[in-house]
């Protein structure tokens, strides 16, 4: 016959010791150092590859990968050379990290029907992903969205405000 407290006491043992090796071998997540850009939810990790100028599991915080905003000119869907380095060294990156993958967010001022923002807002992005691709990223790491002028990152009305919103961003996520 056993006693009803030690019989309590090896279950709650069991239960604690089965919680500990579950926690043991859960899986860290590794986020990028520099996630303010990312509004994405379901970015989980960066690559861990250390390579070139690459730090391990994250963007190196003085990299060229910091510039993660291109800004359009006015009712514009062409890349400004002020970002043709930037996009270059994003290229780079994909290059060297196959498995990373790229949202690229189209934004547009609040100027225009909605249905013309949200194509200004595709159009910006496709160029930025023609950029991307004629400098060596893949295809397949790169999507397109557009939320046209839903996501204004500045609410006044003038054109120092607008050029803010007229923006494709560089929001990066890794494939599981």
């Amino acid at each position: 016959m056993s006693h009803p407290n030690l019989n309590t006491f090896f279950r709650v043992a069991l239960c604690g010791a089965l919680v500990l090796s579950v926690a043991a071998c859960s899986k860290k997540v590794v986020k990028p150092a520099d996630a303010p850009m990312n509004n994405d939810s379901s970015a989980n990790t960066t690559p861990t590859k250390p390579t070139g100028k690459y730090t391990v599991g994250s963007l190196e915080a003085d990299s060229c990968l910091r510039q993660r905003v291109v800004y359009f000119d006015y009712d514009k869907a062409e890349i400004a050379s002020d970002f043709r380095a930037a996009i270059a060294c994003h290229a780079e990156y994909l290059r060297e990290f196959p498995g990373a993958r790229v949202t690229l967010e189209g934004n547009t001022d609040e100027r225009g029907t909605r249905e013309y923002n949200l194509g200004l807002g595709e159009r910006r992005g496709n160029a930025v992903n023609a950029a991307l691709s004629s400098a060596g990223a893949s295809s397949s790491q790169l999507n397109v969205v557009s939320y046209g002028e839903e996501r204004a990152t500045c609410k006044e009305h003038a054109e120092s405000c607008w050029h803010k919103n007229r923006r494709v961003e560089i929001v990066y996520s890794s494939k599981q």
